[in-house]
């Protein structure tokens, strides 16, 4: 498949970066099946791309839901080509807050979701010649987030962190069929995940950036969409930071 012409799936889709990479996606002139646990919004959907649009709903965590929306996106597109995954759910508890069952719900549908979805669309891909899956890990990981105030705590920068090593593992299981996988680890990003985040704390995260911002989901979303085109042919197995200079840590 040429560039143009792309059919891929996006997760997470019905808002924040998820929601970006779909407009994106569709700028791009690609075919998106638009997934998420609630039904992805086709509002500002210009006219002109709604035919490249489909919305489906899915719990990444149930592989059945992760295979049915690969295998609706096949139907309508006719194939698959690329996956952007980037649902998630956010645990902002601290260590004393947080218990069992929401740390073990956080790496089921950060982690687990993961692996399913992008097992699901490898499947499809390798019918289909090849692919590129993009992953979604946090810049989190590296600061050691400790949660409150709507801040990744201990199972959220885990799950993150697991991330990593799946990229890696599945980059090179996935290279003889001739899918690639990368991730990308956003820094701090105006999102609904840092929507309850102080003015004052929100100053503070961008100071530590070099452009001294957060970042716009968009911003991400044109990453996540250079790692599913051809254009990055020669980049697998890589976290690419999407921060605005955050790792320097200032």
């Amino acid at each position: 498949m040429t560039t143009s012409a792309k059919r891929i799936i996006v997760t997470g889709a019905a808002s924040g970066i998820g929601a970006a990479c779909v407009r994106a996606a569709l700028d791009r002139g690609w075919s998106v099946c638009a997934v998420d646990i609630n039904e992805p919004d086709a509002t500002g959907i210009p006219a002109n791309a709604r035919a490249r649009f489909l919305a489906a709903r899915a719990d990444v965590a149930d592989a059945a839901a992760c295979e049915a929306a690969v295998a609706n996106a096949v139907r309508a597109f006719g194939g698959l080509d690329g996956l952007i995954h980037m649902a998630a759910i956010h645990s902002t508890s601290t260590w004393r807050e947080l218990d069992a069952v929401e740390f073990q719900r956080t790496l089921g549908v950060n982690v687990t979701g993961s692996f399913l979805m992008a097992q699901a669309c490898a499947r499809a891909m390798e019918a289909s010649g090849g692919g590129a899956i993009v992953l979604a890990s946090s810049g989190s990981m590296n600061v050691s987030g400790v949660g409150g105030h709507g801040r990744g705590g201990p199972a959220y920068v885990a799950s993150k962190a697991a991330i990593v090593g799946l990229t890696r593992a599945l980059a090179r299981s996935f290279a003889p069929i001739k899918v690639r996988v990368n991730a990308v680890s956003p820094g701090a990003t105006r999102t609904a995940m840092t929507a309850d985040y102080s003015e004052d704390a929100l100053q503070k995260v961008g100071e530590r950036t070099l452009v001294g911002r957060i970042g716009e989901a968009r911003e991400i979303a044109s990453v996540a969409c250079f790692l599913v085109s051809d254009e990055s042919s020669y980049v697998i197995g890589d976290i690419i930071a999407v921060n605005g200079g955050g790792s320097f840590g200032l």
